[in-house]
């Protein structure tokens, strides 16, 4: 496929599997405000990979309504993730300045926001996983698969736009 045919979000985000550097590079131009939206599109997804898992813990234990779980993973995935988000990516930012190849902060944030987006259709595999069949292999399968991506998705990212001091 050529660059410029399938050049939309979802075709990015399917193609951050098998080619995250390239896709991660390609992004490089991306403004300051578009990256708050690959966050805050990521951080929605993730809070409704979380309503199959709090449905099935609401039903199993009905002392903690639904509504009051989904208010919990409101406050964390919304408002607390991309506080985390944005100082692990400076972080990043400033432990880079020890190696030998650096990030800048907005590089940083752009490989890790682009990374939690990435892995989104995953985390929605593994909510549904969590409610329909609850905790077991395929549970642990799908959260395993989650966060080896995120961390090989985030890792290239990191790598394809960090830069030779």
């Amino acid at each position: 496929m050529t660059p410029a045919a399938g050049t939309g979000m979802v075709h990015r985000v399917l193609e951050s599997w098998w080619a995250p550097r390239r896709v991660v590079r390609g992004l490089a131009g991306m403004p300051d405000r578009v990256l708050i939206a690959v966050l805050m599109l990521a951080m929605l997804i993730f809070l409704i990979a979380q309503a199959p898992m709090n449905a099935r813990a609401a039903q199993i234990d009905p002392s903690i309504p639904l509504d009051a779980r989904m208010a919990g993973s409101l406050m964390a995935v919304i408002f607390i993730m991309p506080l985390l988000a944005y100082g692990v990516a400076g972080l990043v930012a400033l432990i880079s300045r020890a190696a030998p190849r650096r990030l800048a902060p907005r590089e940083s944030r752009l490989a890790l926001f682009w990374a939690l987006l990435a892995v989104a259709p995953a985390m929605l595999l593994s909510g549904l996983v969590a409610g329909m069949i609850g905790p077991g292999p395929a549970l642990t399968l799908t959260r395993v698969v989650a966060g080896l991506g995120f961390l090989f998705i985030w890792g290239a990212g990191i790598a394809a736009l960090a830069r030779r001091n």
